[in-house]
């Protein structure tokens, strides 16, 4: 009789353990802190791993990418606001999709942000998203995965490349405006403080380099520019790296007042083709941003051997950009226990 116990015992608590295994997948297998797949050697995964929702959402990256390719076959500058969503939020709390956060009674929403006000897009493909995958797997999958996931899906459909994405981020309950405002990039970055920027994250000088190569699709708001055409340094002169017709270019887009809101793409060679054009135009003085410039001409670290490297070897650009991003997409994520899968997107449960 005591042994019927005993075995009766150890069944259910396998039972228990296996259920509890299936809920959160990656609880007690030995996950955490392993190299993320294909990532910087060193970077941990912090429990997440590509089949997270092998058993408890199989169909969530097909879900993912078939509202991906009608929303990119409609606006297919809608892949780079996708790719910059998961950017802008993996800067502030690390990966938790706290820029999905809408103003609420205890939210202060990073949508009002200097770097997000009036130019962070996509929030309604993310909707879209989440709407289809609480269909097909309730409160499974996390707006923080499908940032992640949306970001990795833009990059493939504009041709770039993919990568085995770790997945089994958790939501967090809480925005910071004060971060976003302080640790995303600004477009008028000296070298060195995007280099600071992206080194508080745990990014060095080779993942800032092929992150910026994301500009290889996308647009800017003049507002972003207009220093560098009219008052680079203070003296009401143009940035001199400018190259002249691209410089004249600019200006009829961008006027000296007004027109902050009126767009240019950033790279105007192939703007919704994702390549390695976008250094190439830095190298010949055609680079948008002065953070995008800076790559070449900011004498600091060796980002103007990176930037020709990448212009001469799109496949080396490729690669690096998959590795970074893989790096990017571990900082900080909640997981196991902490945090929460929102219902929605834009409310904590």
């Amino acid at each position: 009789m005591a042994y019927l116990k005993v075995a009766f015992g150890f069944l259910v608590t396998a039972f228990l353990s296996a259920t509890v295994s299936l809920a959160h997948p990656g609880l007690g297998f030995g996950w955490g802190g392993v190299g993320a797949p294909g990532g910087q050697s060193g970077a941990p995964s912090y429990g997440l791993f590509p089949q997270f929702y092998q058993f408890s959402c199989p169909q969530a990256e097909d879900i993912v990418i078939s509202v991906l390719e009608k929303a990119i076959a409609k606006e297919p500058r809608m892949a780079a606001s996708l790719l910059r969503l998961h950017f802008h939020d993996c800067f502030v709390q690390g990966c938790d999709a706290s820029i999905l956060l809408d103003n609420s009674a205890t939210i202060v929403s990073e949508k009002n942000s200097l770097p997000n006000r009036n130019s962070v897009r996509g929030f309604e493909v993310i909707d879209e998203i989440k709407a289809k995958l609480e269909e097909a797997c309730p409160q499974t999958v996390s707006c923080a995965d499908i940032l992640a996931m949306a970001a990795r899906g833009s990059t493939v459909l504009s041709g770039g490349p993919s990568w085995e994405l770790p997945l089994g981020r958790r939501d967090s309950k809480t925005a910071s405006l004060s971060t976003s405002n302080n640790n995303i990039p600004p477009p008028n970055s000296t070298l060195q403080n995007l280099i600071t920027l992206f080194q508080r994250q745990g990014l060095d000088e080779v993942d800032l380099v092929a992150l910026s190569g994301g500009h290889t699709i996308g647009v800017a708001r003049c507002a972003t520019f207009k220093q560098r055409l009219y008052n680079q340094n203070g003296n009401n002169l143009p940035d001199q790296t400018l190259e002249r017709t691209y410089y004249y270019g600019l200006k009829s887009v961008c006027p000296k007042s007004g027109g902050d809101n009126n767009i240019s793409p950033l790279d105007f060679g192939s703007p919704v083709k994702f390549d390695n054009l976008y250094f190439k135009l830095i190298l010949w003085g055609k680079g948008l941003l002065n953070s995008d410039e800076v790559l070449l001409t900011g004498n600091v670290g060796n980002t103007m051997e990176l930037v020709k490297a990448y212009a001469k070897d799109e496949n080396l650009f490729f690669k690096q950009f998959a590795k970074s991003m893989i790096k990017m997409g571990n900082i900080s994520p909640l997981t196991a226990f902490n945090g929460e899968v929102r219902k929605n997107c834009r409310l904590v449960n």
